[in-house]
């Protein structure tokens, strides 16, 4: 009898050791704990901005941030996959899609742009943009409704213009009078300014009171702040005068997103689209062509190889002017899309 009570008493025992046996299994099938990958993730991709300017280090952190918001992505996948099913887990993500798709529609529709949103890619709007800043954008029916002076050319002057658009591909540079082949973006204290043209023999200054074309460039001196803190000068384009119109860059004006083209250098340097502010509208026909500059370049987009952007009933490059900005969220696309290190140009910022 008593050994007969002492059965009923272990297998009772084992009975109810079950259920916490249960909840022990299933506690470690929940796999492991990603909120330490999420801080790391917070920290390296603070590091990541912080040393944007080292470009060894910055390319680092953000391969780093790459790689660990891929492994929680698997992480947390294979986990609701063990905890929940692959059935449910897979309604969850067809509903997290659609929702996205809606939400994406939904601000295409409210913002008139294919492209409601997109990011900075580089440091050519310094100081009002900065690269990594996510941007809202809302389209643009026609010019009228981008803020910018606008100039009204004779649709013949136009087309020869356009035609032979490329000798406008000329910007402001520094040199000393003594020797001609010192020219650069750099200003020293005794040089004159003059506009540089390139050419298949390598290139020649092209003094202001020279210019031939419609659209006309005038030099001066700006200030640039290094990273380090310390200041040097450099030529950039005061103005432009289009027929008898002078024009003076104005931070006022709009801030547009623009596809370039394969023409454009710009497109063949690997810059699909352009944020930057726009300089004047040239009015021609039923056409208008819009000009534009980065705030922290030296020249007008068409002084570097890049044409002017058109603006029709039919045909729209620019996908929108810029509403709203959000700091550092857009480094997480630039980091997917590969564009890890800073491009040149993020070490410097005009004052002028």
């Amino acid at each position: 009898m008593a050994s007969t009570a002492v059965r009923r008493r272990v297998r009772g025992s084992l009975q109810a050791q079950k259920p916490a046996a249960k909840q022990a299994s299933k506690s470690k099938a929940k796999g492991i704990n990603t909120i330490p990958l999420y801080i790391l993730i917070v920290a390296f991709f603070a590091l990541y901005i912080l040393f944007q300017r080292t470009p060894v280090l910055s390319a680092v952190f953000g391969i780093v941030v790459f790689l660990m918001i891929i492994a929680v992505i698997v992480i947390e996948v294979l986990g609701s996959l063990h905890e929940e099913g692959g059935k449910k887990s897979a309604i969850e993500l067809v509903a997290a899609i659609v929702i996205v798709i809606i939400f994406w529609l939904s601000l295409q529709a409210l913002l008139s742009t294919p492209e409601p949103i997109n990011v900075v890619p580089t440091c050519s709007m310094l100081p009002v943009l900065h690269r990594g800043d996510l941007i809202a954008i809302h389209g643009i029916s026609n010019a009228t409704k981008i803020n910018a002076p606008i100039v009204n050319v004779n649709q013949a002057v136009w087309n020869r213009t356009i035609g032979n658009f490329s000798s406008d591909f000329m910007f402001c540079v520094a040199y000393n009078q003594s020797d001609p082949a010192s020219a650069s973006v750099q200003y020293h204290p005794g040089d004159s300014l003059a506009l540089y043209k390139s050419n298949l023999g390598g290139g020649e200054l092209v003094q202001q009171s020279s210019q031939t074309g419609l659209i006309q460039y005038s030099c001066g001196i700006s200030d640039v702040r290094l990273s380090s803190g310390s200041t040097i000068q450099e030529a950039y384009t005061k103005s432009i005068t289009i027929g008898n119109t002078t024009i003076n860059g104005d931070k006022n004006n709009s801030i547009v997103v623009y596809k370039t083209l394969p023409e454009d250098i710009f497109y063949e340097e690997g810059d699909n689209y352009i944020v930057h502010r726009v300089y004047a509208i040239i009015h021609s026909g039923s056409n208008y062509y819009v000009l534009t500059k980065g705030d922290n370049n030296p020249g007008l987009d068409i002084q570097y190889g890049n044409y002017p952007i058109l603006v029709n009933s039919t045909e729209n490059y620019i996908e929108g002017k810029v509403i709203a900005v959000i700091p550092y969220i857009g480094y997480l696309r630039l980091i997917f899309s590969r564009q890890i290190s800073a491009p040149a140009g993020c070490n410097s910022t005009m004052v002028n």
